[in-house]
């Protein structure tokens, strides 16, 4: 008699559990972005939520919380229940967090609802500055080690990525001052507190068109359409083509061991909002690249992004730790 009623309860649990995944959403979800208010990835993310709540049938409370290159936010939603109510709004940085001795996570950790888009990187300064090219700027940092004040987000973020890549190139010598996203960043730099920042155009493009910053080079290896006449950095470093293109990326992940059928709802319902017309256009003015991919896709997106960007980083003497260490092979 005991052991049949523990297998009707077992059997009730599951029936529970079943429906409480056939319901999915019954109460608010929360969306945790790693970056601070005003940078590319906060943009991005603010921008998919109110069709893939309509998708849902729920809403989506968004929260920053910003800090350690993003791995606050990542450690909070590692740490949460893997339920599917809280979700990762992220970027690129997790993938470097190994080399760069940050965490011991990374998006191997979560499962990739969708990897919405990708961006490019630009280089910019000051409208009065008096630098005309990126050129221009190394050879007075050569002339003036340490400084020229380079804004960044701290280890892994994009400053920190570029700058690596650019040091297997040139060598010259700038002050890095942290700031917690891109937003705060390039709010110093227009007030003077910085000399240039390396950010994804989409932070910037707003800023470069009404002429409060001045762009130097897109940091990519061709003209990036949404951003005429700004030249490619390879114009004037063309050893930097076997690392291009190479750039930031947004997506939205949960747990990897959240329920799948939780997984497919999620990713339904955030593919058909990278999918809406006003996404879409938000992503063509900001200069990124809708990619709307999820599992397998996007795993080996990831996989690829990292082997290329780590060992980058490693080769050019900017990562703690070598990629060999977290099996990550060489591209």
């Amino acid at each position: 008699m005991f052991k049949k009623v523990l297998m009707t309860a077992a059997a009730m649990s599951l029936v529970a559990g079943a429906a409480s995944a056939q319901d999915f959403p019954e109460r608010e979800l929360l969306g945790v972005i790693m970056w601070g208010a005003g940078g590319a990835t906060d943009v991005v993310a603010r921008a998919v939520p109110p069709a893939a709540e309509e998708a849902l049938g729920g809403s989506i409370v968004m929260l920053n919380r910003a800090g350690a290159s993003g791995a606050i936010a990542t450690t909070y939603v590692a740490t949460a229940p893997a339920d599917g109510y809280t979700l990762l709004y992220g970027a690129e940085n997790p993938q470097l967090y190994g080399v760069t001795g940050l965490s011991e996570l990374d998006y191997a950790d979560f499962y990739p609802v969708n990897i919405l888009g990708r961006g490019v990187g630009v280089i910019v300064t000051a409208p009065d500055a008096p630098w005309d090219s990126f050129a221009e700027l190394v050879a007075d940092a050569q002339e003036r080690p340490g400084e020229i004040r380079m804004g960044s987000t701290g280890p892994g973020g994009i400053p920190f990525t570029i700058g690596a890549m650019l040091s297997t190139v040139a060598e010259y010598e700038v002050t890095a001052v942290p700031f917690e996203g891109e937003g705060p960043g390039l709010t110093a730099l227009q007030g003077g507190h910085i000399d240039y920042m390396p950010v994804g155009a989409s932070a910037a493009a707003d800023l470069i068109e009404a002429g409060t910053v001045k762009a130097l080079a897109v940091f990519d290896n061709q003209e990036v359409p949404a951003l005429p006449g700004i030249p490619p950095i390879t114009d004037e470093f063309p050893e930097l083509d076997a690392q291009l293109p190479w750039g930031p990326f947004y997506g939205v992940f949960v747990r990897a061991d959240t329920p799948d059928d939780i997984k497919q709802e999620l990713t339904e319902a955030f593919e058909v909002a990278a999918n809406t017309s006003d996404f879409q256009r938000l992503m063509a003015e900001r200069s990124n690249i809708v990619m709307n991919i999820s599992g397998a896709r996007a795993a080996e997106f990831l996989a690829q992004w990292q082997s290329s960007t780590a060992w980058a980083l490693y080769d050019a003497g900017a990562a703690e730790r070598s990629p060999e260490e977290f099996d990550i092979p060489r591209p």
